[in-house]
């Protein structure tokens, strides 16, 4: 059935300033970019844009994985993001903050010592 993360996409009205936002917060330029659809790769997974859709901090919740969660959080607000959850710890040495990116969607943050790369397939 499933057998894994792939994509978490990210609607925005305005697909070239996201684009463009996510490109700095990444350090990336997508590798898939079209009017629409706007592909990048992060980790060996994809956060994708689309364009005319409806941005919400309610609903799915994806966790991105970042080594210094203090650092990327605080990244994250400089290139204009707003604070929804602080950095926390949830138990386990694993910390987890929020953030809503400057176009109205949930941006997660995960700091997870336990996560196995080699058991993504």
């Amino acid at each position: 059935m499933l057998v894994g993360l792939r994509t978490v996409i990210y609607p925005t009205r305005d697909i070239a300033a996201a684009k463009a936002w996510y490109a700095k917060l990444l350090d990336a330029e997508p590798y898939f970019d079209q009017p629409f659809y706007v592909g990048f790769s992060v980790g060996g997974f994809e956060l994708g844009l689309v364009p005319d859709g409806e941005p919400s901090t309610a609903g799915v919740q994806a966790y991105w994985a970042v080594a210094d969660i203090d650092v990327a959080f605080r990244r994250t607000l400089d290139l204009g993001a707003k604070e929804i959850e602080p950095v926390t710890e949830v138990g386990g040495d694993i910390r987890v903050a929020s953030l809503a990116d400057p176009f109205g969607n949930r941006l997660g943050l995960i700091q997870n010592p336990h996560f196995d790369p080699t058991a993504v397939r």
